[in-house]
């Protein structure tokens, strides 16, 4: 450690991989950032993962991090946190689950399989999180900024 900034060094291998070569020089290929708080304090509380699922290196904030190092590790850390906003909901096929929902969201038009109501998760301050059966999280910020018939097309699986 240096004052509060972990000594490390962050680079891509040849396969794109993230390689961490920690304070004792110990080289670890394949290292996944992970955000303690991916919505409310991003910017906070990183832990960069080996391959077996250790923490190798806590990092209490990115900013703090060289230019270089920031930058690898947004780069990483946006392809994980890939989020559409959902902006309108346009219809949905059954109101039991699953049911497939037809959206338009901040990268276009998508629809995806809600597989259970349990999926959508609330959030402080009235926004939504929607897990899709692939994986993919959609984000609502405020379910009050959403039109009239998506609020009400929503508002039966909540």
């Amino acid at each position: 450690m240096n004052g509060n900034i972990p000594i490390f060094n962050l680079e891509r291998d040849a396969f794109g991989r993230l390689v961490l070569t920690d304070a004792e020089g110990e080289r670890h290929v394949g290292v996944t950032p992970v955000r303690a708080f991916p919505l409310s304090a991003p910017g906070e509380g990183v832990s960069l993962v080996g391959g077996e699922g250790r923490e190798l290196v806590w990092i209490d904030r990115v900013e703090a991090l060289p230019p270089e190092t920031r930058a690898l590790l947004e780069q990483e850390l946006a392809v994980r946190d890939f989020a559409p906003t959902l902006l309108k909901l346009h219809g949905v096929s059954s109101f039991g689950v699953p049911s497939t929902w037809t959206v338009s969201t901040d990268r276009g038009e998508t629809t995806f399989v809600l597989k259970a109501e349990e999926d959508i998760r609330r959030l402080e301050g009235g926004a939504l999180l929607i897990a899709s059966a692939h994986g993919v999280q959609f984000r609502i910020p405020d379910v009050k900024a959403l039109d009239r018939p998506s609020r009400k097309l929503l508002e039966r699986f909540l």
